[in-house]
């Protein structure tokens, strides 16, 4: 197993992210940013295969050269690699209403774009295919996964775009798209999970079933965490325009225990399907995001 090297990052401010318009510079920002932040990269190269013979030039490694065909044609030869995949990946992004929300400088869907962005540029910049799925109850985008550069700014302009809308059913976009999947692979699902657990793990274990590995990066809102609100106030679910009008200081102690079990139901329920469940903030530096998963597939190889 791979082992997780120590890293000095270099938090990116918020509203320098902000400011940055173009998702693939906003991507390579974040990614390059990361990368150069580690004394010694947890993940591995790609595997390749051999191609072809071609005959040695001055500057080419020496490693690759054949010495037994050396030996036959007394001439230096180098072997030829064609890179390959290592896997095939689909980011599943969440743009129902819900993950409109935000108390900070990003809301929980722009949190959750720059994190596909990223994911999607480093993916693709080490030669994996990858593909986007934007849903709320059923799938409204879906990219095939693909290892193409014009396929990676598809990608990108998709989540520049990205507008929230609708409410959230993660079973059906789930298992839609798991049976439409023909690879398996990594999927990697964002998403504030503010539906039944028990739908949501179903999906997930649809899958695992077919042999995917599968990474959660659950988003959620300081606030949402530490519900810190000390005066009578206003809530309103973006999903179904209800609004209820509450003193906190009377609620607090049910919503943080109820919190904790909601959590805990995705935290217990990810680790017996052996899905990677992340909880983040969105006030969490998206290098820490793309630190956990580099390790958390760091250890599959």
């Amino acid at each position: 197993m791979a082992e997780q090297s120590e890293a000095t990052f270099t938090y990116l401010d918020f509203d320098t992210l902000s400011r940055i318009s173009n998702m693939q510079l906003l991507a390579k920002t974040v990614v390059e940013g990361f990368i150069l932040g580690l004394h010694r990269s947890p993940y591995r190269g790609f595997s390749v295969e051999f191609a072809e013979y071609r005959q040695y030039v001055p500057g080419d490694e020496i490693r690759y050269l054949d010495w037994k065909l050396y030996g036959k044609t007394d001439r230096y030869y180098v072997k030829q690699f064609e890179e390959e995949t290592n896997l095939s990946c689909h980011i599943v992004l969440d743009k129902s209403a819900s993950m409109n929300y935000g108390s900070g400088k990003l809301t929980k869907l722009q949190y959750g774009s720059y994190l596909a962005a990223s994911l999607a540029y480093f993916m693709m910049m080490q030669r994996d295919a990858t593909g986007l799925v934007l849903f709320d109850t059923e799938i409204r985008t879906l990219l095939p996964a693909r290892s193409r550069m014009p396929h990676l700014h598809r990608m990108l302009s998709e989540l520049e775009n990205l507008r929230p809308a609708g409410e959230t059913h993660h079973g059906k976009p789930l298992h839609d798209l798991a049976e439409g999947i023909k690879k398996r692979g990594l999927i990697v699902l964002i998403s504030d999970l503010y539906d039944e657990p028990a739908d949501v793990l179903s999906g997930l274990q649809h899958f695992k079933f077919l042999g995917s590995d599968v990474i959660v990066f659950h988003l959620m809102d300081r606030t949402e965490m530490d519900f810190p609100f000390d005066r009578v106030t206003e809530f309103l679910d973006p999903e179904t325009g209800e609004r209820i009008l509450t003193a906190p200081d009377s609620v607090r102690k049910h919503y943080l225990a109820e919190l904790d079990r909601f959590v805990g139901a995705y935290r217990q329920g990810c680790a017996e399907l052996k899905v990677d469940y992340n909880l983040f903030d969105t006030s969490t530096p998206l290098e820490l995001a793309l630190s956990e998963y580099l390790f958390q597939r760091s250890r599959r190889y």
